[in-house]
């Protein structure tokens, strides 16, 4: 287990959660009072079988679902205490998504798909247009600005995904199987961008992968088990 000295709070901190999903005797625990401390900065890689409970963690962490018990603190705030209207801003203004599947709009042009979150946020349409340039060109899609996804491959899908999620400049990328659709090629270059956006911008990332050459890339490695946290390792392998 990591057993590092904190002296700053964490940026999340899940303690004892427990969610049931059903009732009576179909009822399921997803998850069995899992405890998880994240600070900011940092890049963890959550695995485990499936069924494990990591997806629903990550849900959790997204403000996507709510713990049956237990308390998930986000900078110190108690979530769970929360209107549904405050977790939608938490979502909109500190969180970044991405998905095994693009989750891309097909009839608009990768610009249009990363413009997405800074509509919802109603940002100017002229700041929206500027930084969605810049944060495809982080990304390395310079010049495929006003394709849209079927003219572009899964990699480069990824890539438009990966830059509407980073272009609001969350505090916390959550990542869910990102690179399940990819080739091994594509795949590192994905990490690797995750690698430098979390170095560079010090975007705190929690990405779930059954891969653990995907999950080399991370600084720790948090392995769920029957809806618990049964190893939290500082890796390694990080790139």
């Amino acid at each position: 287990m990591v057993t590092n000295e904190h002296t700053q709070p964490p940026l999340i901190e899940l303690q004892s959660v427990i969610k049931v999903y059903g009732t009576g005797g179909a009822a399921m625990q997803a998850l069995r009072g899992a405890d998880l401390r994240i600070d900011k900065g940092d890049f963890v890689a959550v695995m485990g079988p499936s069924g494990s409970g990591k997806s629903t963690c990550l849900n959790i962490l997204g403000c996507l679902d709510t713990p049956t018990s237990g308390t998930y603190h986000f900078r110190g705030i108690e979530v769970g205490k929360l209107s549904r209207d405050q977790r939608a801003r938490l979502r909109r203004h500190y969180l970044g998504f991405v998905f095994q599947g693009y989750n891309l709009l097909g009839r608009t042009s990768a610009l249009e798909n990363v413009e997405l979150p800074m509509i919802y946020r109603g940002t100017p349409a002229i700041e929206r247009r500027r930084s969605a340039l810049q944060a495809l060109h982080a990304v390395g899609l310079k010049g495929w600005e006003h394709h849209s996804p079927s003219e572009l491959s899964g990699g480069q899908q990824q890539r438009v995904a990966i830059a509407r999620a980073i272009v609001t400049r969350p505090d916390v990328l959550l990542a869910d199987e990102p690179t399940g659709n990819l080739d091994t090629t594509r795949s590192r270059e994905i990490m690797e961008l995750l690698t430098a956006f979390n170095r560079e911008y010090g975007i705190t990332i929690v990405m779930v992968t059954h891969e653990i050459n995907m999950a080399a890339y991370a600084k720790r490695i948090v392995y769920f088990v029957d809806g618990m946290v049964e190893s939290d390792q500082l890796n390694g392998e990080s790139a």
